[in-house]
């Protein structure tokens, strides 16, 4: 938020250092949680709706932390995964009913968490060391009481100043998928490979990128019941991604600092950024690789 993250001049490992507790000075507090019970297309909306690529699971009551949904989640279950058996073999790939069933049957109850209590430095361990991409903070009483992302972490490690370029620290040895691939593949590769998003290329020109938030969108708006005849999931798993690129292509160069790449995907809202050269993509860099990046500095 607009402010949260100035801290003034103190150098930012000896302040990290000093305060037990700080992490919850760069987490999210209010944070909006799903009972066990509610359904998966409820959730989903409820992320669609909030641009949300996570969602915590809580008893209604205690707030007691229960497990989490992502778009990760989502996309196993919409045909990445294990998680699409609850389609494809207890409903027959009939999606509709599938949606229906509890947000319980497709989150992740096993969680990597902190307490509240914890410094900045326990979170980027995790990030870093798990490449967990948000933490939930309890209290004493498991309770939850923030959740702290890697956009937060970006946000208070981007403030020193770094000389660092973005081809020091881009992933060059990228998996593509092309516009015409079909979503149930983007899925699977997504899922398989553990990635949350997917350049789209076409040739040699960037077409696109396709991320696990978009496709949980598909869903979340309903769009995908527009193009459903029989409600079997294959009818919309196999329409090509380029359904779901958007035409706003947000891209750095490689000559650009850490420091560019982490103001410009804070103020577009985005997790990573394709890196262009000569029209030409050759690299990606994400939220992840400027958190391990500006850590080591």
């Amino acid at each position: 938020m607009p402010g949260k993250l100035d801290r003034g001049p103190i150098e930012f490992k000896t302040r990290m250092a000093e305060h037990e507790g700080e992490i919850m000075a760069i987490a999210t507090r209010e944070v909006i949680t799903v009972s066990p019970t509610t359904t998966i297309m409820g959730a989903v909306e409820k992320m669609t709706e909030c641009g949300f690529r996570r969602l915590p699971v809580a008893d209604p009551g205690s707030r007691r932390l229960l497990g989490i949904v992502t778009s990760s989640d989502i996309i196993n279950f919409m045909g990445g995964g294990d998680k699409f058996n609850l389609v494809r073999v207890k409903h027959g790939g009939n999606l509709i009913p599938a949606v229906n069933e509890s947000v319980r049957t497709i989150m992740t109850p096993h969680l990597t968490t902190l307490p509240s209590s914890a410094y900045i430095t326990d979170a980027i361990e995790i990030i870093t060391g798990k490449m967990v991409g948000g933490i939930p903070l309890l209290g004493t009483e498991g309770q939850l009481e923030g959740i702290v992302t890697e956009r937060d972490v970006m946000g208070v490690l981007a403030s020193q100043k770094s000389s660092r370029k973005v081809e020091d620290v881009m992933s060059t040895s990228l998996r593509v998928t092309e516009p015409d691939s079909p979503i149930g593949k983007v899925t699977r590769d997504m899922t398989t490979h553990h990635f949350r998003r997917l350049p789209v290329v076409s040739g040699d020109v960037l077409f696109g990128i396709v991320t696990s938030t978009d496709i949980m969108k598909y869903l979340g708006s309903k769009r995908v019941f527009d193009r459903m005849v029989t409600g079997d999931v294959k009818e919309v798993m196999a329409l090509p991604v380029r359904t779901l690129v958007s035409g706003t292509l947000i891209t750095i160069t490689p000559d650009k600092t850490l420091n560019d790449a982490a103001r410009m995907m804070h103020e577009k809202g985005v997790g990573a950024l394709p890196v262009i050269e000569n029209a030409r993509l050759i690299g990606l860099i994400t939220e992840f690789d400027l958190v391990k990046a500006l850590s080591e500095e």
